[in-house]
């Protein structure tokens, strides 16, 4: 099947630590708003009735964040020498990331009405898993399919960010990962009434397969520890600011 681009290759610039900075900023753009500028009367624009408010305009940035995240999830899938030390990475920060994500948004320490987005990323890594073993095998397809539709359950039951939706959208990212062009209209399919996050196939597809310059162990557990760390800190900025 011929491969259809959504940009050519020859602009493809950004390597994978840009995109990495680029989820990181506007997940920390979209969160910023979320949480402390709810009621902010703040207007950019306003064009005859219509204005666009400062926190529309960054929860809007924010929309880019998941898809970016999920195209790096499948990128880490599918060149890391360790599955299961990825996976185990995965959960343990979908774990440690759960109390200031339940603090973040409701103040409390505990919440089971929804989970942070690690647990939507853990849950589409063993998607990715299963989805793997299941094209190659002739003989386990029942059972690797099955595996799947658990998956999927889980990832509704869990009520974590993106929840099923989100799930779906790991798996079509890996699937259509060698048809670009497909990948971004199936993809944005399932973003659902978060459309807007299918801008983030832009940047996606500009991205020249370079890891770029967050190398090492340190770096990327930094880039992990970020998302338990900016919800701590939001947190305390609207505890000791306008509360809860």
């Amino acid at each position: 099947m011929t491969k259809l681009e959504l940009i050519p290759s020859k602009y493809h610039f950004l390597s994978g630590s840009v995109l990495k900075l680029l989820a990181v900023v506007s997940m920390l753009i979209d969160h910023t708003a979320s949480v402390l500028l709810q009621k902010s009367p703040i207007v950019l624009l306003t064009i005859g009735r219509r204005s666009l408010k400062l926190y529309t305009a960054m929860r809007l940035i924010g929309r880019l964040a998941f898809p970016i995240f999920a195209f790096l999830l499948v990128e880490g899938f599918l060149h890391t020498r360790d599955r299961k030390k990825y996976g185990i990475r995965l959960l343990a920060f979908a774990v440690i990331s759960e109390i200031p994500w339940d603090l973040e948004h409701a103040a409390r320490l505990f919440r089971w009405s929804s989970q942070n987005v690690f647990f939507t990323l853990f849950v589409g890594y063993l998607g990715l898993c299963v989805v793997e073993r299941l094209l190659k095998s002739e003989e386990g397809r029942v059972k690797y399919t099955l595996a799947l539709l658990a998956l999927l359950v889980v990832s509704v039951l869990l009520k974590a960010d993106y929840g099923c939706s989100g799930f779906g959208f790991i798996l079509t990212m890996y699937l259509l990962r060698e048809q670009p062009l497909f990948q971004a209209v199936v993809g944005s399919c399932f973003l659902g009434s978060r459309w807007q996050a299918g801008f983030a196939f832009i940047p996606l597809n500009l991205y020249n397969g370079e890891r770029g310059f967050i190398k090492g162990r340190i770096l990327q557990v930094l880039f992990y520890a970020v998302y338990p760390l900016h919800m701590l800190l939001l947190y305390y900025i609207r505890l000791k600011t306008i509360g809860y």
